[in-house]
């Protein structure tokens, strides 16, 4: 059995009776929908193996076209609900990139964001891209990030919300970054990760010497960081869930049981399995059948 999931930006609730009475034709079934929030999430109970979850979502995503709906069709089994999660942050469970913003205390803010977008595109290599970028970050007061973490980084909606829910219901939580351990330690405790792994910059006298330590926190890592937490909890891989937007978060994506990109760059979204465009990141709850009214704030 599958199950169909289509879910809407809360700030903008789409899925009306019309819409889920096309899809169910759409699909064949003639199971009733379970509303899982309003007009904001639902899903619908298909008939199918596996194998047809990918040409069933594309044939949903044809017929909807025009809806500001995410669409997904997943295994409808007793893995749904993951017991591991591990989750990008620049981008993914922030709205913006830390190391964009340290350069912008150096006023090199777009050079800098001009290099990280083509290293999240996959345009060019992710670790000699982050060595050029941090070396022009040199000489920055370690005490800046403290003030861009509470006055220019923004959590993105429905992020702590998506972590305190998954851990009540007994999840692994893990926010695994390309980024920096001086932003993912407190933005991890701001909204509820267990743990968090991330690069280390070089400091000397309280600033930043323009270099960051070996092994680089990339794909590769990324990757690594999944199998040794699911390894470790003896977890089945299709328990594990994982959630990214650039191109080092691939091999992340699809070694997880669930992988989703998130209002990922485009050769991201056209590789995972499962991409989120519309909703916020409460629609990863959605994706393993959690009712808005489990949900834990």
């Amino acid at each position: 059995m599958l199950v169909a999931v289509l879910i809407a930006n809360p700030a903008r609730p789409s899925i009306t009776g019309a819409v889920l009475a096309e899809a169910r034709a759409v699909l064949r079934t003639e199971h009733p929908p379970r509303i899982l929030h309003g007009e904001v999430a639902a899903e619908i109970l298909v008939p199918g193996d596996p194998a047809d979850a990918g040409a069933l979502t594309e044939r949903l995503r044809t017929a909807l076209s025009g809806e500001p709906i995410d669409l997904a069709v997943l295994p409808a089994d007793a893995h749904r609900r993951k017991r591991l999660f591990l989750a990008d942050m620049d981008s993914t469970m922030i709205e913006q990139e830390c190391i964009d913003e340290l350069a912008g205390t150096l006023g090199l803010k777009d050079h800098v964001a001009a290099i990280t977008e083509r290293a999240m595109r996959g345009e060019i290599a992710f670790e000699p891209a982050l060595r050029e970028r941090v070396a022009l970050l040199k000489d920055i007061p370690v005490t800046a990030v403290d003030g861009l973490i509470a006055d220019q980084l923004s959590l993105t909606p429905g992020g702590p919300t998506l972590v305190r829910t998954m851990r009540a219901h007994g999840a692994r939580t893990c926010l695994v970054s390309g980024g920096f351990t001086l932003f993912t330690g407190p933005i991890a405790g701001m909204i509820g990760f267990e743990e968090h792994r991330a690069n280390v910059l070089g400091v000397a006298d309280g600033r930043l010497t323009g270099t960051v330590e070996d092994p680089i926190v990339g794909k590769a890592e990324k990757r690594a960081t999944l199998i040794a937490l699911r390894d470790a909890l003896g977890l089945d891989p299709a328990e594990t869930l994982a959630v990214g937007d650039g191109a080092n978060d691939l091999d992340m994506l699809a070694e997880a049981g669930l992988g989703v990109a998130f209002r990922a760059k485009p050769a991201v979204a056209a590789a995972a399995r499962v991409r989120i465009e519309h909703g916020d990141l409460t629609a990863l709850l959605y994706l393993q059948g959690y009712a808005a009214a489990e949900f834990v704030g």
